[in-house]
């Protein structure tokens, strides 16, 4: 499983819960956050790099890839370079391509009460944050991600806390490589390397257009499953709905029928 971001720590421990009996199931700190700390420069080439190293550390010449948002786009740039180790791949709230942003934007100004957009602008300009500024723009940032803003607002301020610290960096790195060599120049490419199964699933009510989404499985020539009255993070607001999609599309996916006690989570 490969957490979103970049530059946030692992926080799919929820989602991997819902499939553990199903199949072995791996999570990790990408390369420079929580666990794995790293100075230098990202790029996808090293990240990619560095699940495959992963995956031969754990003697897994292939894996079933679940991705969550930047983690999709992860996966999608794994599959690009190593095919015949991804067995299956479900590409979770991501990767979003063509011109996204602009519904994007207009979606989570639509959330927002004109006083928390000036509250978040004001944190996003300030040079040096104190640790409670920096988790009061996290859940400025994020409460809109959801559905329901009320729960939104929990979640988001949840996760400010427990998502620490956020590698700005990298961030910033894989962003200005990910607009210099976007994932759309790839699709064609990508499509001709995606294993038998493959799968997209969106929450409708993302701030992030779902029809990006249903324009990439169109490209791709793969189902995409919407779920409704749900955001970016779909097995918060619909968790039954989510777990079962999870499961199906785990028992369906080729690989290990059972769960191995010795492998049921690792770290980087």
């Amino acid at each position: 499983m490969l957490h979103g971001g970049p530059g946030l720590p692992d926080y799919l421990h929820d989602v991997a819960a819902t499939v553990a009996d199903l199949a072995p199931v791996y999570r990790y700190d990408q390369r420079g956050t929580a666990g794995s700390p790293w100075q230098g420069r990202h790029t996808f080439a090293r990240h990619v790099d560095d699940l495959a190293e992963l995956l031969d550390a754990w003697e897994a010449p292939s894996a079933v890839l679940v991705g969550h948002s930047y983690g999709a786009a992860l996966a999608a740039r794994f599959c690009l370079a190593h095919p015949g180790r991804v067995a299956a791949m479900l590409l979770m709230c991501g990767p979003f391509v063509g011109e996204w942003r602009t519904g994007d934007r207009a979606a989570r100004e639509r959330r927002m009460t004109p006083a928390q957009r000036e509250r978040l602008q004001e944190l996003q300009r300030s040079a040096h944050r104190t640790k409670d500024q920096e988790t009061e723009l996290l859940a400025l940032s994020w409460f809109t991600d959801h559905a329901d803003p009320v729960r939104g607002r929990r979640w988001a301020e949840q996760g400010a806390r427990q998502r620490r610290p956020v590698n700005w960096a990298m961030n910033r790195e894989l962003g200005e490589e990910g607009r210099a060599d976007p994932l759309d120049r790839h699709l064609d490419e990508l499509r001709d390397r995606l294993p038998a199964r493959a799968e997209i699933l969106g929450g409708a009510e993302d701030p992030r257009p779902v029809s990006a989404l249903a324009s990439l499985a169109r490209r791709l020539g793969v189902p995409l499953t919407r779920i409704e009255a749900a955001g970016h993070e779909p097995w918060l607001e619909q968790p039954e709905v989510t777990r079962a999609h999870l499961r199906r599309f785990v028992r369906g996916a080729p690989g290990p029928s059972g769960p191995d006690p010795h492998a049921s989570r690792a770290g980087g």
